[in-house]
């Protein structure tokens, strides 16, 4: 008897057992049917594509076990997909929910924002409280999703009463948040949205039985809003590699070289050649999470990504980092087919399920995607065998991250006539003036280039499945001078999904102009973090004097 976790067989579970382990919560995992007449208290937390969730209850027995769960009156609380496959149905796939919920799964509308829905947004309540009892408060939380169960109380008044908290993207307004009776339900992801997330769950838990409709306040009807409350997130990303004594530090390059340089001191001289080491991983992740990172970008740049799932220490970074974070992390490095050392074969599907089962929310995708789209782009479709397609099919394109490491390449703008034309861009600034240039991709960390444009490559891995794209500047890398604004607006113009504004960020001031010049969701940096020379909380707190919609702790 006692709380048991639902694990369907993909997703990241993982976050989840670490806060209730921070929280002090025991539990057991649901590994058969019959666990279900043992559990007094269910969670079902779920990430990836509908359908896939369906499908994987089914065939592992758990469909109807779980369905009789819920109708016996026992508490359950379904996180993402496990309150999605409450509903009836979704757009997403042909395979049925539960049909507890007599509504369906639809997808966002792109025609206003960026789609998948990530980042910290509100939860407006339905039934506005000060009840302690209530788990949900206006602080914001984190989400991640393309579909929805959208708020049209005219098209379907059954489905109102279930409603808890609303959410506005864009010109939308969705469900965020289900309870009636024994059942509570989110669209976010309590245990990525750090203390106050936290804080939901704890509340939850020693009270799963708090009835809302007993409250005496009365029912506010959603309406939408001028703008919405998503705000731009700020990612601190770790390079991570084995140093020449072995050891995994997290290092930082000036235009992707992470090698110190010899200069007039004799420190510099002694540590010349050496791998510049910024400090421990799992130390500095646990370091940005106190200090209000949104997000957490952990990249494998060591010789182990040839082969990841030997790659036992990264894996154990991972894991550690995945126990005292509790704010989305995204894993990079070696995520494609791969063969171990032994002759077997990994696809890339495998491996970054070892890195999901690790703790990791996302994966990044670096060298692989571009020759993907190269595949794509001579065949005019995708064969359904990229790292790209597998995981967003099986995990959801919320779950891959591309990064894209475009390098400039000059141009005369009175006589060139080359294939880029479209993309060629035209300095303005003082240093600048007179200059043209195109963005050529690269990959093997911007040491072999190709022929292929970054707006082709934008394109195409969102063609392919991609949830968002990070946009790396190799001309920036280091250099402290902001971001490249011309590339973000070219890429931004060329895609619908999230894009994140990576390299030359060297003062918050650099954060604000992003968010006000450019439409990108988020911004990433490294080494002035790592190096203190900026704080997140200072960087956050000149984007809220500027207007700019944060999160602050």
């Amino acid at each position: 008897m006692g709380l048991y976790l639902l694990d369907y067989g993909a997703g990241n579970v993982q976050s989840l057992a670490n806060s209730l382990t921070r929280l002090g919560h025991s539990f057991k995992w649901i590994s058969s049917p019959t666990d279900f007449d043992d559990a007094t208290i269910l969670i079902f937390p779920g990430v990836g594509a509908f359908g896939h969730a369906v499908d994987c209850l089914q065939s592992r027995g758990l469909r109807d076990p779980l369905l009789r769960y819920i109708q016996s009156g026992r508490p359950f609380m379904g996180i993402c997909i496990g309150m999605q496959i409450l509903f009836q149905s979704s757009t997403e796939s042909s395979s049925p929910g539960l049909g507890v919920i007599p509504c369906p799964i639809e997808e966002f509308d792109y025609s206003d924002k960026a789609v998948p829905h990530i980042g910290w947004n509100s939860a407006d309540l339905t039934y506005p409280t000060t009840d302690a009892a209530e788990p949900i408060d206006p602080a914001h939380y984190y989400f991640v999703h393309s579909y929805c169960a959208k708020y049209a109380p005219d098209k379907y008044p059954a489905a109102t009463e279930w409603v808890h908290s609303t959410t506005q993207y864009g010109h939308e307004l969705f469900i965020s948040s289900v309870r009636k009776g024994n059942v509570f339900g989110t669209q976010f992801h309590p245990e990525k949205s750090g203390p106050a997330g936290l804080a939901l769950l704890d509340a939850w838990l020693r009270n799963p039985d708090f009835d809302i409709s007993a409250s005496p306040t009365p029912r506010v009807a959603p309406v939408l809003k001028p703008k919405h409350k998503l705000t731009k997130r700020i990612v601190a990303c770790m390079d991570v590699r084995a140093n020449d004594q072995g050891d995994l530090v997290v290092t930082k390059g000036d235009q992707y070289d992470v090698r110190e340089k010899a200069d007039s001191t004799s420190t510099a001289v002694a540590t010349a050649g050496q791998v510049r080491n910024l400090g421990k991983p799992v130390a500095l992740a646990a370091r940005y999470f106190d200090h209000g990172a949104d997000e957490l970008c952990l990249l494998n740049i060591t010789s182990f990504r040839h082969s990841p799932l030997q790659d036992q220490p990264m894996l154990a970074v991972v894991r550690a980092a995945a126990e005292c974070v509790f704010v989305p992390l995204t894993i990079g490095g070696g995520i494609k087919d791969t063969v171990d050392p032994d002759g077997t074969k990994r696809s890339a599907l495998e491996v970054a399920g070892a890195y999901f089962r690790a703790g990791a929310d996302k994966v990044s995708i670096g060298s692989e995607a571009v020759y993907a789209v190269e595949r794509l782009r001579a065949a005019g479709k995708g064969d359904g065998t990229s790292a790209i397609e597998t995981i967003a099919h099986a995990y959801g394109r919320q779950a891959v991250v591309v990064s894209v490491d475009p390098r400039r390449v000059y141009v005369d703008p009175a006589t060139y006539d080359g294939p880029y034309q479209d993309e060629v861009v035209t300095g303005l600034t003082r240093d600048e003036k007179g200059k043209a240039w195109w963005y050529q991709c690269t990959v093997s960390g911007g040491r072999e280039s190709r022929q292929l444009s970054v707006g082709e490559l934008a394109r195409g891995v969102e063609a392919l499945g991609a949830g968002e794209i990070l946009v790396n500047s190799i001309d920036r890398d280091g250099t402290g001078l902001g971001f490249d604004l011309d590339l973000l607006n070219l890429v931004k113009r060329n895609v619908r999904i999230p894009v994140v504004a990576s390299s030359g960020a060297g003062s918050a001031e650099h954060f604000v102009q992003v968010f006000q010049d450019s439409d990108v969701e988020a911004g990433l940096a490294a080494g002035i973090f790592h190096r203190e020379e900026v704080q997140i909380l200072d960087v956050k707190e000149a984007l809220r004097t500027a207007g700019i919609n944060v999160r602050i702790l």
